[in-house]
């Protein structure tokens, strides 16, 4: 199910029962690959673009979570390049950055809004 509004689409990423406790998921929304990560403890959702900046490497989603303070974290599996999961900004320093999306979940369904011109 999509919503569509002027700017975006909200798809229908999967289940909440489908989406892995404290870990992150790979969701594939026409051509982008979307690293979807949910923090069971915290009942919270993010979603990022599932490819490292750093190196051009799919894999985001199996990255390892973390936090500093309050800010959630996901670290590359490959460089161990850290990024906010609130921000995208790198906490490693460098100058560049992960695409955020904002996660919603309705009646068991997690949601993910992408921008038109991305679909």
């Amino acid at each position: 199910m999509e919503i569509t509004t002027e700017e975006s689409i909200w798809f229908a990423a999967c289940r909440v029962e489908d989406a892995v406790e404290n870990g992150g998921v790979c969701v594939k929304y026409r051509d982008q690959q979307i690293a979807l990560f949910y923090f069971t403890r915290r009942n919270e959702w993010y979603a990022t673009q599932n490819e490292c900046p750093h190196r051009k490497q799919m894999a985001l989603s199996r990255g390892l979570l973390g936090s500093t303070g309050d800010d959630l974290k996901v670290a590359c599996p490959f460089h161990k390049k850290t990024f906010s999961l609130r921000t995208g900004e790198c906490l490693s320093g460098d100058e560049c950055s992960l695409q955020t999306f904002p996660v919603k979940v309705e009646e068991g369904i997690v949601y993910i809004q992408v921008p038109l011109n991305n679909s």
